[in-house]
């Protein structure tokens, strides 16, 4: 399986990664195709810098004689409408450049002679900053307009990054803890501490820092990019390295590379151990009792800690049909798990013993329904993934509250957890 390691220990930008894909080996070609199929009237100037005594890749979108300026010195995407916003902050958002809505970069998009899963992880990056914006400003997405993520230079960023992405031929993108910066930003609405506000809603349930920098070093675009092709976020993954690329941002730090590292390689079998861990089992044999009381006792024992409860059908002495109660429990809590089973049911005896348990690694992401969002269960094996599946609670409250068959939900859920993942 071919993977693709984010390296963003001085953060990420639409720019960086960009110079970070020519980098590591894409033809230029592919981004210049790209920006001439998006009719928009930008050009790209590709150069050879260095940061802080690494040599990397830069590219800069040109509109004409306007290059595009560094993320932290324009205002971010928000919401606004023509009556509610001054002039003055939309020309000093990006001069010249127009604002622009989610369905007009859409259109732009889709009308470019692009292929197709290139257009539509594209879309995707943009549906990630406008369902940030919308969360922030308690808003539709649809009414959000776009200042500097929808001028120009930022379209091409992230068209050229779904092409280049999507060109590389990675099976998994995989990405380190973000160096976020620190200090503060000047947005459209005011002055915002690093990380701004939509940078933050982006990089929800990914793993961030700060080194101490007073600067933005992970952009809105830069965390949108991210959002959407990575599923994981490790340390550097086992693998056969192919190729690496540095992608350079537009300011030199003192004593740190301000550059993205990409790496692509092959991904190879570890053997790594399975974590491993002791629990206690508790099982006892009913055949006198209730079951009402049976649901109700397997309820207690869950909400009382137990780390699974089931119950299998036995046939016991006499012919007597009857269940074969099974408690799974940390060491520690089988003790009172044991004397609430005493209490709970018509028991006589209760037999214990310990056993040694493997684990995979277990993680949640949300994944996006058009009910709702759902939280999907993964489990890895060895850094690949092993198994995955909807979280049935909430599965089930979106068939309640929205009226749709449960298994729709479920399935629903997986398909989007499959399409983000490619």
């Amino acid at each position: 399986m071919r993977i693709a390691y984010l390296d963003c220990f001085s953060g990420i930008s639409g720019d960086m990664f960009l110079g970070a894909l020519l980098n590591a080996g894409l033809p230029t070609h592919v981004l210049e195709e790209t920006v001439a199929a998006l009719n928009v009237g930008a050009r790209l100037e590709i150069s050879r810098v260095t940061r802080s005594g690494i040599s990397a890749t830069k590219v800069d979108v040109w509109i004409g004689d306007e290059k595009d300026l560094p993320r932290e010195q324009v205002s971010h995407a928000h919401q606004h409408s023509s009556a509610g916003v001054s002039p003055a902050v939309v020309r000093a958002s990006r001069p010249h450049h127009p604002h622009r809505g989610l369905n007009e970069i859409r259109t732009i998009i889709r009308n470019a002679k692009i292929a197709p899963p290139a257009q539509e992880r594209a879309l995707a990056i943009f549906q990630a900053l406008g369902e940030a914006e919308a969360r922030i400003h308690n808003t539709d997405v649809e009414m959000i307009h776009f200042h500097e993520v929808g001028a120009v230079d930022a379209i091409v960023d992230i068209v050229c990054a779904a092409v280049g992405s999507v060109a590389l031929g990675v099976d998994e993108w995989v990405c380190s803890p973000l160096n976020v910066g620190g200090g503060s930003v000047e947005c459209a609405h005011g002055r915002f501490p690093v990380p701004s506000p939509a940078t933050v809603g982006l990089l929800r349930g990914a793993p961030v820092y700060s080194s101490g920098v007073d600067a933005e070093l992970v952009t809105p675009t830069g965390a949108a990019i991210v959002k959407t092709l990575c599923q994981r976020f490790v340390p550097f993954p086992a693998m056969k390295i192919a190729a690496t690329g540095y992608g350079a941002g537009s300011r030199d730090f003192a004593g740190q590379p301000n550059v993205v590292r990409l790496t692509i390689g092959e991904a190879v079998e570890t053997q790594l151990a399975i974590p491993e861990d002791t629990i206690a089992v508790l099982e006892a044999n009913l055949d006198d009792l209730n079951p009402q009381v049976f649901g109700y006792v397997m309820e207690r024992l869950l909400a009382e800690g137990a780390l699974d409860a089931f119950g299998t059908p036995v046939q016991m002495k006499k012919n007597r049909p009857g269940m074969l109660l099974t408690v799974l429990a940390r060491p520690e809590d089988a003790p009172r798990l044991t004397k609430l089973v005493f209490g709970e049911t018509t028991t006589l005896g209760i037999r214990m013993r310990q056993e040694r348990r493997q684990t995979l690694a277990r993680r949640t992401v949300a994944v996006q329904t058009p009910w709702g969002e759902v939280r999907m269960k993964v489990a890895n094996l060895n850094g690949s993934i092993a198994n995955y599946a909807p979280e049935y609670e909430d599965c089930r409250r979106i068939a309640d509250e929205q009226k749709v068959p449960l298994k729709q939900v479920m399935q629903e859920a997986t398909r989007q957890y499959l399409t983000n993942t490619k």
